[in-house]
């Protein structure tokens, strides 16, 4: 098997053609299977260690199942072989990556899950490791939301260069770095905006960059929307499979980017506006509560 080949596997069911396959590469399967093992497993272990906070596990079990099956569906199911040869079905690939499943699976909260997979040996050698001065002053530097939002911003821009964007078509090692950079920036990025215990104070700047996010993927979106020629040829060339034309397929994808995610990320803004708006007067009403 060749190097491409290893990193594009895929099965096809009755006469289909390879646009109708289910993609089973394994740099894709096992990471998948792996995470699904290690989560069942710390849940596992933490269910029967306490019975505290359960209700917030069982929560936070579901947003991960959730999270994680839209991940799969993304890279496995047929989405991702068609996503190939017709260019809307690319684009719902990203957008189930960075607007659907990374929220989901920052919801989980699945670090500490994760780790009480681990041996205790491992868990306590990986505990210390994340406790060290330079990784902890290169994290506080990341998570920061306007040093998140722009690495995401830059992954999503830089990829949809034509030059990048065909070559990671062709080559499938830099079609599944496509896919990581998507995704892990994602995960940086709502990691750094979505609400956690204590972090209200950062409300305002998480729906500032939230906005800031919907108009710039959206941007991109219209370029894409009205654009009179193909950013992407060869990803157009199964068009006809929708019964659309390559620059109507264009045209598509560059709606999916501005509308569908744009609610996306313009309804967490609103949320967190509305959180925000609720916590200010919360904390208003404490402090007018308590004496002189």
């Amino acid at each position: 098997m060749s190097f491409d080949a290893f990193f594009s596997t895929s099965i096809c069911y009755g006469a289909g053609a390879p646009e109708a396959g289910w993609t089973l590469a394994f740099p894709i399967t096992f990471p998948l299977a792996a995470i699904a093992f290690l989560y069942s497993i710390g849940a596992t272990r933490l269910w029967r260690r306490s019975s505290r906070g359960r209700p917030e596990r069982m929560r936070q079990a579901l947003f991960f199942a959730a999270g994680w099956g839209v991940l799969t569906a993304a890279l496995v199911s047929p989405i991702h072989a068609l996503g190939e040869r017709v260019f809307a079905a690319h684009m719902i690939e990203h957008e189930l990556l960075m607007a659907v499943a990374a929220p989901l699976l920052v919801a989980a909260c699945p670090g500490a899950v994760l780790l009480w997979s681990l041996p205790a040996s491992l868990r306590r050698g990986t505990g210390k490791l994340t406790r060290a001065k330079t990784l902890q002053s290169v994290w506080a530097l990341v998570i920061r939301p306007l040093s998140a939002t722009i690495i995401h911003g830059v992954a999503i821009w830089i990829w949809h260069i034509p030059a990048l964007f065909q070559a990671a078509l062709q080559q499938g090692f830099l079609h599944y770095a496509q896919h990581a950079s998507f995704l892990g920036t994602a995960l940086l990025f709502w990691w750094a905006l979505l609400p956690r215990p204590g972090r209200q104070q950062t409300y305002g700047s998480s729906v500032m960059h939230l906005f800031f996010t919907s108009l710039h993927t959206g941007l991109l979106g219209v370029l894409l929307l009205m654009s009179p020629k193909l950013w992407y040829p060869e990803n157009g060339a199964g068009a006809a499979l929708w019964g659309l034309t390559a620059i109507e397929d264009q045209q598509l994808a560059g709606l999916v980017m501005w509308v569908p995610a744009g609610l996306i990320y313009g309804g967490a803004a609103l949320l967190l506006a509305g959180l925000w708006i609720s916590s200010s007067a919360t904390r208003e009403a404490t402090h007018a509560l308590r004496p002189g």
